[in-house]
């Protein structure tokens, strides 16, 4: 079974940075893109950030210029950097990977980190 567990977030100030770490674990047989969503409350689940297979990253307009995002496929960890950070970015942020299981090929998400971005 296909795990994800997210590390890292909590307060920041605004302006501040924030890693924001994702480990995949279980019985994997490939992984074809890894994601960071967020939420906030009454507001649906949108995109952050995601990086596929063959390399390409997409960033939401919001972010973009402003965040990175690695994979480690070794490790089986996708990793989030964002700076000059924003109360609006404050959210719940979740690990989405498409992946190869033993349960065949799909969407798995982590449990999500909480960040807030306040002074």
């Amino acid at each position: 079974q296909v795990q994800l567990v997210e590390s890292g977030g909590g307060l920041v100030q605004p302006g501040g940075s924030l890693r924001l770490s994702c480990a995949a674990s279980g019985s994997i047989f490939a992984i074809y893109g890894m994601a960071w969503y967020r939420q906030v409350p009454g507001k649906q689940r949108e995109l952050v950030a995601r990086s596929v297979i063959d390399g390409r990253t997409m960033f939401a307009d919001s972010v973009k210029g402003r965040s990175t995002i690695s994979n480690d496929n070794v490790k089986k960890m996708v990793t989030l950097e964002m700076n000059s950070l924003k109360p609006e970015d404050t959210a719940v942020y979740y690990c989405n990977g498409d992946i190869l299981g033993d349960r065949g090929r799909g969407d798995y998400w982590g449990s999500g980190t909480q960040v807030n971005v306040s002074s």
